[in-house]
């Protein structure tokens, strides 16, 4: 409730607080009813203020919880990334050097290949000067 909200309906209670009526208790004048009228507006007002503070103070702590919930939730979201990562990031080394370690072993078989043509050639060439020299 605003000033003006609350400043209004204090009037209007004392406005009809101090009617015209006639009252059972003869010690009570229409300015004490207008008073006590007025106060009981005023403790309704400080109550309902203090009810809405309460809700306020209620909802920003779910809205605390609900940012650490997501804090949470994305850290853990980081890691299982991160873990991923790094698993496809192992996995590919090992492939790298699977490879690597194949390509090696063609390299050796193609030298071999190439030394025993190399060898068999040289051999067919000298058996080749051994016949032409005899």
């Amino acid at each position: 409730m605003n000033k003006t909200a609350i400043s209004a309906l204090m009037l209007a209670v004392a406005v009809l607080a101090t009617g015209c009526k006639k009252d059972a208790d003869p010690t009570t004048g229409p300015a004490q009813e207008a008073g006590a009228a007025i106060d009981n507006t005023a403790a309704n007002a400080a109550q309902e203020t203090k009810e809405a503070g309460a809700a306020v103070g209620a909802a920003t702590e779910r809205a605390a919880e609900n940012v650490e919930a997501g804090a949470e939730r994305a850290a853990a979201n980081v890691d299982a990334a991160t873990d991923r990562a790094a698993a496809n990031m192992k996995e590919a080394g090992a492939e790298v050097r699977q490879e690597s370690k194949e390509a090696a072993a063609n390299v050796k078989e193609g030298a071999a290949n190439l030394t025993d043509k190399a060898g068999k050639g040289l051999e067919r060439a000298g058996e080749k000067m051994q016949d032409a020299s005899k």
